[in-house]
C-alpha cells in the first residue's frame, strides 16, 4: 500500500511540474542538469517529487528551466548523470 501511495504522489508531483511549466512557455526554455543549488531545483527526481528538495548544489539529478542553449555554456547537461563515487 505504502509503494501506491509513494507512486501516486510521485506521479501527481510530476504532473504538477510539467503543467506549471506549460503556463511559462512563452520563450523556449530547456531542463539543464547539473546547475541547480540547493532547495533551487525546478522539479522532482527518482530520490523526491518536489521542486526545491535538492539537497546539494550542482547535484548531477537536478535540474532547472533555463533559456534554451543555455545550458551547456553555465556548465550544465541536458540529461542527468551519474553521480561520481568517492
Amino acid at each position: 500500500m505504502k509503494t501506491t501511495h509513494t507512486a501516486l504522489a510521485a506521479t501527481l508531483a510530476l504532473t504538477l511540474c510539467a503543467g506549471a511549466h506549460a503556463a511559462d512557455d512563452k520563450k523556449p526554455t530547456e531542463k539543464c542538469f547539473g546547475v541547480a543549488k540547493a532547495g533551487q531545483n525546478d522539479c522532482g527526481t527518482s530520490t523526491h517529487g518536489c521542486a526545491g528538495l535538492a539537497t546539494a548544489d550542482k547535484d548531477p539529478a537536478e535540474w532547472k528551466m533555463v533559456p534554451k542553449g543555455t545550458c551547456e555554456k553555465a556548465g550544465g547537461k541536458l540529461a542527468p548523470q551519474k553521480k561520481d563515487k568517492k
